[in-house]
């Protein structure tokens, strides 16, 4: 591996913003901080930087674990093309939060997968399949069961439905 420069490391964690701000808009979330904790980082001159051990990346009311988190960057328009997360993967904002093995966020398409038996809980409601793919943009999900015929799970609350739709 070829010693990677500061700069690298810094222009991917400037970029990685937009990555996590889903609700924020892009012009605001370009300059809101980001902290990410980690046991280890390693930076590589390919263009990816990969945080491993009790990984903890926190912007604003948005928080992301995970075992393993690498970001891949384009050299062409130094942007994050693609973030995954590996291993334990819990991401929160406000009362919202998906469980899952994995995840990759496409920035570019601004959509995030998350795979490997996923859980979205909101209140007391719940979805569960293996996997459900939130389009950032759209402020829509899907949610698809496993390809050997396994099935999707929801749990909705009418109550929690009724309170979020009041003014």
């Amino acid at each position: 591996m070829k010693p990677i420069r500061l700069h690298w490391v810094i222009a991917a964690l400037l970029w990685f913003p937009p990555v996590l701000s889903a609700a924020v808009p892009a012009q605001d979330a370009d300059i809101r901080p980001i902290e990410v904790t980690a046991d280890q980082l390693h930076a590589e001159s390919g263009g990816s930087v990969t945080f491993e051990g009790n990984v903890v990346a926190v912007q604003g009311d948005v928080t992301l674990y995970s075992d393993i988190l690498r970001a891949e960057y384009s050299k062409t328009t130094n942007m994050i093309e693609r973030v995954e997360a590996e291993g334990s993967v819990r991401f929160i904002q406000e009362d919202k939060e998906v469980l899952s093995k994995r995840a990759a966020l496409f920035n570019l398409e601004r959509r995030v997968v998350f795979f490997g038996g996923a859980t979205m809980q909101q209140g007391g409601n719940t979805v569960q399949g293996e996997t459900i793919t939130v389009y950032l943009n759209e402020n829509r999900a899907e949610v698809k069961g496993s390809e050997e015929g396994g099935r999707v799970k929801a749990v909705i609350n009418p109550k929690n439905i009724q309170e979020t739709k009041k003014p």
